[in-house]
């Protein structure tokens, strides 16, 4: 038995090394290049997590079932340029699509695998025992009976030498992974600008919040002016109404806007995958970014080098016209190379009269030849599958026109809207010192008796309205600017200082102020 096996073992390494050259060497090339490529993402993985830290715990499949447990009770302050690197470390999205890629690999060893022969072992009976009677009533004939122990082995060696299918399967699979890296590539970028974007909501929600609170402090003030003009019985009873009723307004936006920063911290949170504990703190003022530093051509170009997009459509094509093969393949002949060892082992012996169980016996066999099918006729459905991929591709190609005419029109339109939203930020900062100046007047007309009390709510309210405009305004600039970054997949984005004309020392002493509350722009639009 073990002289049987050893030449089996020997027979099977001497078919795989010597028989079959073209898979020792054309398909060992195709799997040391991709364990390389593997090695490598591993490792500039290893290399890109150690710069990271992780504020999430685990993946745990329990939920929570204590208040305590949704209960926030710790605040973490992030930073625009720490908002990347948290993203990616700790987002669900993107390690799902990272297990997307895995699982294309996957499917790429797999039918990689094709090149490989196949093995498969038999056994019958390890061991199994017959024992059988068998009586004749004829006394020309002997009863027999049989008593026996037996084990069979049957290995098989199987080597597709032609196989029409394999190469586009391959071609198939491996577009497939490529498709799947472009696929987390785009989405990777949708999450970095949708993060930035919450970011920003945050931080106008925040600005807006200080607005609101320097409103109610000088409706406040306003008010007590008022009260005390009407109970010297300088002021009217309609002066302190109308004060009160600007104080009660600016208690409105107070209360809008916490209720939106609440929203933006759970939203900020969630994209960012904290704790349930643990909410998000800006750690930054609402401020421009800069400018951006291409012309709107040279930005469609970069849009259409940058978009993989295009590239996913032109892998859609390729898998499809693979597919296509592949499918007309299974029409085609099929050669296979075989070899087939059996062997087997008895103790005892079968239909004798007095069966002798101490007999051994044993048998091996080896057959090697090749095995070549053909389906002549399948009903069309191989040209049937053939014409609908090949439909795919075409659609595909259809798909690609299509895509880029989008693309420039996105690009364009983001274009546009920045150039508008850089003039409307100038345009709001001017309106703010001019309603900031207009408010010191009315006050001091109003202390002189030469207006009334109306004025002065209704320049208030026009200097909360324009500066919740402007930071409504920078804060639509800085989205626009990170989305044409995302359009472009460029960061060409040109930093600037603070340049403020400051001749006029009141002019000084009011941008003074203004920079106070992070209300000047800070480039020269």
């Amino acid at each position: 038995m073990r002289r049987v096996k050893r030449k089996f073992l020997i027979f099977a390494g001497l078919f795989i090394s010597g028989i079959n050259p073209l898979w020792a060497t054309s398909s060992q090339k195709i799997i040391s290049k991709v364990r390389f490529q593997e090695d490598l993402n591993k490792n500039q993985s290893q290399k890109k997590h150690g710069l990271l830290y992780t504020l999430n715990s685990p993946i745990d499949l329990s939920l929570p079932s204590r208040k305590q447990e949704v209960l926030v009770k710790t605040y973490k302050t992030i930073t625009l340029d720490q908002l990347e690197k948290i993203l990616i470390n700790n987002n669900r999205t993107i390690k799902i699509y990272l297990e997307r890629i895995d699982q294309a690999k996957s499917i790429l060893k797999r039918a990689l695998s094709s090149w490989y022969p196949t093995l498969n072992l038999t056994a019958n009976g390890i061991p199994q025992y017959f024992s059988s009677n068998n009586y004749n009533e004829s006394s020309l004939i002997k009863d027999t009976s049989s008593k026996q122990w037996s084990s069979s082995l049957n290995a098989q060696v199987k080597w597709d030498l032609i196989n029409p299918a394999r190469v586009p399967e391959i071609a198939s699979a491996r577009d497939s992974l490529e498709k799947s890296k472009y696929t987390y590539s785009i989405m990777l970028r949708d999450l970095k600008l949708e993060a930035k974007r919450r970011y920003f909501n945050l931080q106008k929600a925040n600005e807006e919040i200080k607005v609101a609170n320097k409103s109610i402090e000088s409706s406040e003030i306003g008010l007590r002016d008022a009260e005390i003009r009407f109970e010297s019985g300088v002021g009217t009873k309609l002066e302190v109404l109308e004060a009160k009723t600007q104080l009660a307004r600016d208690q409105q936006l107070f209360n809008i806007k916490s209720g939106e920063q609440k929203i933006g911290q759970r939203s900020l949170a969630e994209i960012l995958n904290f704790p349930e504990n643990v909410t998000p703190l800006i750690g930054s003022k609402t401020k421009v970014l800069g400018l951006w530093d291409l012309s709107l051509e040279d930005s469609i170009i970069a849009a259409y080098n940058a978009r993989e997009e295009l590239d996913n459509i032109l892998l859609d094509i390729s898998i499809n016209n693979n597919n296509a093969n592949a499918a007309l393949a299974a029409g085609q002949p099929r050669l296979s190379i075989v070899n087939t060892s059996t062997s087997s082992f008895a103790k005892g012996e079968l239909n004798q009269i007095s069966p002798n169980t101490n007999n051994k016996s044993s048998n091996f066999s080896n057959t090697i030849g090749l095995n070549a099918t053909w389906f002549i006729f399948d009903g069309g459905n191989s040209k049937s599958l053939y014409k609908y991929n090949k439909s795919k591709a075409k659609e595909s190609k259809l798909s690609f026109a299509l895509r880029r005419a989008q693309i420039r029109k996105e690009v364009e339109e983001v274009f546009f809207k920045l150039e508008s939203s850089k003039l409307n930020i100038s345009a709001s900062y001017i309106e703010v010192l001019s309603a900031r100046e207009s408010l010191r007047l009315a006050k001091l007309r109003y202390k002189s008796g030469i207006t009334t009390q109306r004025e002065v709510v209704n320049n208030q309210r026009d200097l909360t309205d324009s500066e919740v405009r402007y930071i409504i305004s920078v804060t639509s600039y800085n989205t626009l600017l990170a989305d044409l970054s995302r359009q472009t997949g460029l960061d060409n984005i040109k930093p600037c200082d603070i340049k403020v004309n400051q001749q006029n020392p009141k002019d000084l002493e009011d941008k003074s102020n203004l920079y106070e509350s992070n209300l000047i722009p800070l480039c020269q639009l």
